[in-house]
């Protein structure tokens, strides 16, 4: 996985931060945008790893603050539940602008109920999904029991949550009351995944089965036993990316991997465009590519790269095999390979271009109860491997057209 931060802006002109993450070796087929829970933020570890199994499956993701939280600008308490949905549509116009509009999204706790909002301002979302989220905005005026005298009453009270202390106004209590989730829930038409634990004591089971019941098909519904409502056991977050992004193969349009089939030991295919291809070696399924700067994606290793691993591998196998069948200890053996064209030794016209020959220079690490002739002649045997014997043995490739089966 590769994470790049990113800012954009939302409706009122404050800069929001995120984090855009993607797969380490293929453009994702779908983007994910994420809404934390009330008062956490991107960085949250659950947020994480749900984000780290979707890329896990392709998925490329869009995890933000917040206004006024996390390292977003703007004060948290001139924000709203209404705030934060468009917050959500900012962050999807700008995967939109600068990747691809998402067409999944996923709320926990309170932002489950905000993407469920979000979701019906957005036509590229085709399927949503909710952790722990209530089935009634109203319900995080129970987070605030204590405190909703004093905000009715001033105007504005500071109140503790999660033990973090925040500044809530009465239009943030006023905005709750304005917006009916049953009703969206009622009328919303996309495929639906709803995930809860039934020991949730702080967004209760009960509200899952309230969405469930008011939702349209098709819905689905994970029960996350053991789980707490923050899923702070990573196995139970890591769950939740897995089954997510299983789930959502059946509603969002996902491209089936070609299975590469071939009676030789190593295929390699490319198609119409760029340079990534993918290789079946043996049993392994494997990628090639060029580097960005050629007009690659950077997928995965260019072929020169493939050909000084194989010298590397070889090289470290060749002297560990050797050495124990001398019955020589060695604790591990490093071959380090550098490719380059430079000038032919011992040449007579090394400055001419064409004396250039493609040259690998190996660097030798071994650890072990050697003497200095055992390691002097683990030296010799490395240039014995069968691909330095191949890579320096006149070769010939005889290449055909097959017909297409």
């Amino acid at each position: 996985m590769s994470t790049s931060k990113i800012t954009f802006k939302n409706k009122e002109g404050i800069d929001l931060k995120g984090s855009i993450e993607l797969p380490e070796n293929r453009t994702p087929h779908n983007f994910v945008l994420f809404a934390h829970c009330f008062t956490c933020n991107k960085n949250f570890l659950a947020v994480k790893n749900i984000s780290e199994a979707l890329t896990a499956k392709g998925f490329g993701v869009l995890r933000f603050d917040f206004t006024g939280l996390g390292e977003s600008e703007g004060e948290f308490a001139d924000s709203n539940f209404s705030g934060n949905v468009e917050d959500l549509v900012s962050a999807s116009s700008y995967l939109e602008d600068n990747y691809k509009a998402p067409s999944l999204l996923i709320g926990h706790s309170l932002g489950g109920a905000a993407v469920l909002f979000a979701s019906t301002l957005l036509d590229s979302v085709t399927a949503v999904a909710t952790i722990g989220a209530p089935s009634h905005i109203g319900h995080v005026k129970n987070l605030l029991k204590n405190n909703v005298d004093d905000i009715q009453k001033n105007g504005i009270a500071e109140v503790n949550i999660g033990g973090r202390n925040f500044n809530i106004k009465k239009q943030f209590l006023d905005d709750l009351e304005n917006n009916d989730l049953p009703d969206i829930i009622s009328k919303l038409d996309k495929s639906l995944l709803i995930l809860h634990s039934p020991q949730d004591t702080i967004v209760g089971v009960h509200n899952a089965e309230e969405i469930y019941l008011a939702a349209r098909h098709p819905k689905s519904f994970i029960s996350l036993d053991g789980a707490d409502h923050l899923l702070s056991n990573k196995i139970d977050s890591n769950y939740v990316g897995d089954v997510i992004g299983t789930w959502a193969n059946r509603y969002l349009d996902i491209p089936v991997e070609t299975e590469l089939k071939s009676n030789l030991n190593v295929v390699a295919h490319l198609g119409p465009e760029g340079f990534t291809t993918q290789i079946k070696a043996g049993r392994h399924n494997l990628i090639a590519d060029e580097p960005e700067h050629l007009g690659g994606n950077n997928f995965g290793p260019n072929p020169y790269e493939y050909v000084s691993a194989g010298l590397a591998a070889c090289t470290s196998m060749t002297i560990q095999m050797y050495a124990k069948r001398k019955g020589w200890v060695v604790d591990f053996v490093e071959t380090q390979v550098i490719y380059g064209r430079e000038h032919a030794i011992d040449c007579e016209k090394c400055e001419e271009e064409g004396t250039k020959i493609d040259t690998f220079k190996r660097e030798l690490i071994i650890k072990g109860d050697l003497d200095e002739k055992q390691r002097k002649r683990l030296l010799e045997i490395a240039n014995k491997c069968p691909v330095h014997k191949t890579l320096h043995s006149e070769t010939q490739i005889i290449t055909s057209l097959v017909d297409q089966k």
